[in-house]
């Protein structure tokens, strides 16, 4: 199994994940491209003991395309993971 900190990259801060966090205990993550939902769930765990997590829903991001005075430059792909934690469970420390 791969190291967590390479499946996990960093944690999402955004107003839609800020509300998701209040309302349905559903914290968001970047990961890596080729990481799926069994690696993920376990990286998780193991980096945030005590956290107990319901389900993770994945979504691949296509990377946009920006011009840069006359050239034309793609932003890389990338992955996100929207994990939904139990009623029992603690809150992810950090957010």
């Amino acid at each position: 199994m791969k190291e967590p900190r390479t499946i996990i990259i960093e944690p999402l801060q955004t107003e839609k994940s800020m509300n998701q966090i209040g309302r349905l205990r559903a914290y968001s993550f970047c990961v890596a491209l080729d990481s799926n939902k069994i690696e993920i769930r376990g990286a998780l765990e193991k980096i945030y003991s005590g956290i107990k997590i319901a389900h993770v829903r994945t979504v691949r991001v296509k990377g946009k395309t920006r011009q840069f005075r006359v050239r034309l430059a793609r932003q890389s792909d990338w992955k996100k993971a929207i994990v939904t934690l139990t009623e029992e469970s603690k809150p992810i420390e950090g957010f």
